[in-house]
Order: structure tokens, then sequence, then C-alpha cells
């Protein structure tokens, strides 16, 4: 999801380009798609080991950045070096966070899982103030992200001592919310200034992905017995639609309108898992829930206020 900054984005710096889709409309599609993930990675769950719901999003997330370079006849990027920062990119961007969301929501609700997500800029903005000398928010972002952080407590019900929340899936949640900006930051001082087209370095990092989540899976999981339809075209939708064509979807944005504004729509997946899960899973929906959404809203507005980086 996310909120995971694509290879390339993060990589080089941002191009201006006009776009045949208006950026808001592009924006609105992403956080749909990532807010929707949640519910799927649920409903994945339901018949299917984390590990394996993590490896059919790489796969059928891999299938359609495959296609899109043949048919933009790109080829994998070469090198050992792209190779090796790759494989670490991919870890950190793809495997890690996917499988830590996938085994979070064995015991918490899609949305918490969703609003656990909304931290990672509040963790990026802390990494980079250390890691990226260059990289210095205004005060006015600051305090955005600082709004949005307490308004994702809020929905927590951070004043009631987090009760009735499952330590361990919300830790694992958190900690996947946490790689992606480390990942981000990675990325950024290894491979910035590569040449390679974005398309390229971004299916090759997703191949990576697959290729550890197939060592991985046979040995901490058992071939299914069954093959449910519901939680498999879950997982075919989360892969394609939520982890292919949203990285790709993610990198124009970046491109148009610059790496903060896009990040931005990190605080709209919670917003959008929470209806999901409860209207279509029937997750229960304190008042603190809308309350906490509208305080990210407004916290995700001030973050884009001033120039854009």
């Amino acid at each position: 999801m996310t909120t995971a900054t694509t290879t390339r984005a993060a990589a080089a710096t941002p191009e201006r380009r006009r776009a045949t889709i208006d950026w808001r409309l592009r924006f609105a599609f992403l956080s749909l798609v990532w807010g929707f993930s949640f519910l799927l990675i649920k409903v994945g769950t339901q018949a299917y080991a984390p590990f394996q719901v993590t490896f059919g999003r790489l796969l059928f997330g891999t299938l359609v950045l495959a296609a899109a370079m043949a048919v933009k006849r790109e080829r994998l990027p070469r090198g050992a070096r792209v190779w090796g920062h790759l494989t670490v990119a991919a870890f950190l961007l793809n495997a890690l966070p996917f499988s830590l969301f996938a085994h979070a929501e064995l015991t918490i609700p899609s949305t918490l899982a969703g609003i656990c997500n909304a931290t990672s800029p509040l963790w990026g903005m802390a990494l980079s103030l250390v890691a990226l000398s260059e990289d210095r928010p205004t005060r006015v972002r600051v305090a955005g992200l600082g709004l949005g952080f307490l308004g994702v407590l809020t929905v927590l019900g951070a004043w009631q001592g987090f009760s009735g929340l499952d330590a361990r899936g919300t830790t694992m949640a958190l900690l996947a919310s946490l790689s992606y900006p480390i990942g981000w930051i990675y990325v950024r001082r290894t491979l910035a200034g590569t040449t390679v087209s974005h398309l390229s370095l971004t299916g090759a990092q997703l191949l990576l992905a697959t290729v550890q989540l197939a060592f991985v899976t046979p040995l901490f999981t058992t071939l299914p017995g069954s093959f449910p339809v519901l939680p498999l075209l879950a997982v075919v939708a989360l892969g394609a639609l939520g982890t292919g064509v949203a990285m790709l979807v993610q990198y124009g944005l970046v491109s148009e309108v610059g790496p903060t504004t896009a990040q931005m729509v990190t605080y709209f997946i919670p917003v959008i898992a929470t209806a999901a899960g409860v209207a279509l899973l029937g997750e229960s929906l304190a008042w603190s829930t809308p309350v906490g959404a509208a305080i990210i809203l407004a916290g995700a507005a001030l973050t884009q206020a001033g120039p854009r980086t």
C-alpha cells in the first residue's frame, strides 16, 4: 500500500509531465484500490495461509508489470549492483510488509490494518530527518503529519489505553508500515540517478519479491487441499489490481505532482478500508473512527500546503 513508493520514483527526481487522466481521478482510484486491499487480504486469509496470500499477490502483480513491459518493449535492468539493491528493496517494500499485513489480519480487523498503514508517512518523516538531510519538510507539513497521527490515535482509542486491541497483530501491522519508508530511504540512497526506466525497475523488484516468497512459502505452509473461489479471486484482485496496476498508477502520480502529495493517498486508505470492512465484512465501528478519519483528512490537506517538492 503503502503506501510503498515505487523504486524508480524514490530513486530519481520526479519529472513533470502531462497526463491524459487528471491526477485527482488517479489519486482517487489509488485510494480506493489500496483501501480495499485490506479487505481482500482478510478474505484471502480465510482460506489460504498468509504467506500463500502474499505469494499470490506478488505473482499476479508481477504478471501485470511483465505485460506492461512487453507492451512497451522494456527489458529488465542489467548489472549485479542494481539487482543486489533491488533484492533488498523487494524485501523491504514488498515481501516483508505484505507478509506482515497478511499475518496481522489473522487476529485484527481489516479496518485496523488499514489505519496502521496510515502511520507510514509519519515513520517516513521521522526517518528522513535523520537519513536524508536534503529532505527537510516545512512546518506546515510537519503540523499536518502530526494532526494526521492524532487522527490515527483517535481511531485507535488511545485515551482508553488501546483496550481490546490484539497487541501482536497490531505490532505486525505497524512494523509493516515502518518497513515502507525504510525501503524508500534505502532505494533513495542506493539507486539515485539510475538511468533504467521505472517500469523495468519496478518489474524487477516485484519479480525478486515473488522469488523470495517462492522460497519462503513452502517452508512454512502446505499446499491447500482446495481452492475456494472467492478467496482465490480476492488474491488475484489483490495482486493484479492492488499491486501491479497500483504501482504503475502511483509512479505516474509521483512523476506529476511530486512524492509528498502522492504519498498523501496513505491518509485516505484507512477511511476506505474502514468503510469496506464495516459494510462488507460486518466489522464493528465506534464513534471515534469517523471522527479520527475527519482529523486524518484535515492533516492530509495541511501536508499538501506550500510548494511541492
